[in-house]
């Protein structure tokens, strides 16, 4: 579904659902990204998926009546860690292991007799950025989420790619450091590795353990085991030489990673979204630099690296809505 075809509807909607570990948020959507309203559920207060499910679309029920004729729904879009386009279910999600397995979009379209779609967090956030960010009127990008881990969506003319069993785009996990540190997947030396906000931060407690560290930087002056990407970033801000070296490092690994993600999928533009994204220059000028350095030379000059657009507070909801536009 194109852009174009979207931006033609009059006076239709969608509803997005952000699944979190905590919070699940709930928003009504227009085709220009406007969100009429939203609101939330504690998921980690429920144990049940079928009380779950019948809370959640009691609350999409209410938010559609308060606002719109339900004939101007369009679909409904669901962004959850470990879901499945393909199967329509989560699997394998430590925080909602009560919802591993079950067929979440076929009963939520059964309750709420709305077609509905399904998708892990960060290909919604792909999704989001083609139809309401950065990445509009855009057929070929990478989108690359920094934040406690590193997720990714590729986009190739027009249309995400999933692969055989919607498994696609775990850049994260492309082995940057051969025999490196340890990832939270089980493999060694991954982009999410050095990369991430809690990569960010380890590094920074690594450098601490250096003399040359130790007593000199702002951030000795800290608990170490305590220490977060925001800490080290404020640091830098300040001119702290390890905020900054940690920043340059991750950024020069990051671009170095992408210049081999260009040869991969012939981008127009790599974009980045998320957390780690805050540390604006102190993260893209290494970044920038390093992907220019080893980009081959056929695609010099024509990929753009871009911060998503997309507000930080409403990117989620953004995300998950875009996907209802697809729903069938």
């Amino acid at each position: 579904m194109s852009n174009t075809e979207i931006v033609s509807r009059t006076s239709q909607y969608v509803v997005g659902v952000d699944i979190g570990g905590t919070t699940t948020t709930i928003g009504l959507v227009d085709q220009d990204g406007h969100i009429l309203q939203t609101e939330q559920l504690a998921t980690n207060s429920y144990q049940h998926a079928e009380t779950y499910i019948q809370d959640l679309s009691n609350v999409i029920h209410r938010v559609i009546d308060a606002n719109v004729d339900r004939t101007a729904i369009r679909g409904i879009g669901i962004g959850a860690p470990n879901a499945n386009y393909f199967t329509g279910k989560i699997h394998k999600a430590s925080n909602l292991p009560w919802l591993n397995g079950i067929p979440l979009s076929v009963a939520t379209r059964k309750l709420t007799d709305i077609p509905v779609v399904l998708n892990n967090d960060a290909n919604a956030a792909t999704i989001g950025e083609m139809i309401y960010g950065a990445a509009r009127e855009m057929k070929d990008f990478i989108l690359i989420t920094l934040g406690t881990g590193v997720g990714s969506g590729i986009v190739s003319n027009g249309e995400l790619v999933y692969g055989k069993e919607a498994l696609a785009g775990e850049l994260g996990h492309v082995i940057v450091r051969p025999g490196g540190r340890p990832c939270a997947c089980g493999r060694r030396g991954c982009l999410e590795a050095y990369v991430s906000a809690s990569a960010v931060a380890m590094s920074a407690r690594e450098y601490l353990q250096s003399s040359r560290y130790k007593e000199k930087s702002l951030l000795s002056l800290q608990q170490t085991s305590q220490l977060t990407a925001k800490d080290v970033y404020e640091a830098a801000m300040k001119g702290d030489e390890l905020g900054n070296r940690v920043f340059e490092e991750a950024g020069t690994i990051l671009g170095e990673a992408l210049a081999n993600f260009v040869a991969y999928s012939n981008p127009e533009a790599i974009i980045l979204f998320g957390g780690l994204t805050k540390a604006g220059e102190l993260l893209f000028a290494p970044t920038r630099k390093a992907m220019q350095d080893n980009l081959l030379h056929i695609y010099e000059d024509g990929v753009q690296l871009l911060c998503s657009s997309l507000p930080e507070n409403e990117a989620a909801i953004l995300g998950a809505a875009a996907m209802g536009w697809q729903a069938q």
